[in-house]
């Protein structure tokens, strides 16, 4: 993928109500900035930071990445995407970091029915929007390169954003017209 790594100005959180939630554990510890692309469309992704922080209501877990909702599309390596919704144990995803991006393998998918958010962005050139966890334990990565919890974004932050461009069949890019929201 050739794709653009650039912010995204937050427009519209809006809370969905609830469905089902995809957490990765991961074969291998995970760096507190390190994450996978997440994101609705095809468009582009925000980066969903590893759960390697203690909050209000959860422990470290190291190893897990909660990536939002079952139908977003992924980032699997650098030039092929797949929806949550495909990811098994023993697929090897691409984790990106602040200086680094490694492949990681898959050791437990974890799907349970919870509250979610709907995060829009916009870039200078697109809509870029995801649908996470309602919960403290969910983390992308800011403008500035740092951890923001999803639950105290608001309107005006600036995060993370990969763009792309949509068409894609079984994950690899193809040219067509396309348009999702």
């Amino acid at each position: 993928m050739s794709d653009a790594v650039t912010t995204g100005k937050v427009t519209k959180i809006t809370s969905i109500g609830e469905g089902l939630r995809v957490c990765l554990d991961f074969i291998d510890e995970l760096d507190p900035l390190e994450g996978v692309w997440i994101g609705n469309t095809g468009s582009g992704y925000c980066l969903a930071l590893a759960e390697n922080r203690e909050t209000d209501t959860y422990p470290k877990r190291p190893f897990r990445i909660n990536a939002g909702a079952y139908h977003h599309y992924l980032v699997k390596d650098e030039n092929k995407t797949t929806y949550l919704a495909e990811v098994t144990p023993g697929d090897a995803l691409m984790v990106k970091g602040p200086e680094t991006e490694r492949l990681v393998t898959v050791g437990r998918v974890k799907k349970e029915y919870r509250p979610f958010l709907r995060i829009e962005l916009e870039t200078e050139e697109q809509v870029i929007s995801v649908t996470v966890q309602d919960a403290d334990s969910v983390y992308l990565l800011s403008a500035d390169k740092t951890a923001v919890q999803a639950q105290q974004l608001t309107v005006g932050d600036s995060l993370t954003v990969r763009r792309d461009q949509p068409g894609r069949h079984l994950g690899e890019r193809i040219e067509e017209v396309i348009t999702e929201i």
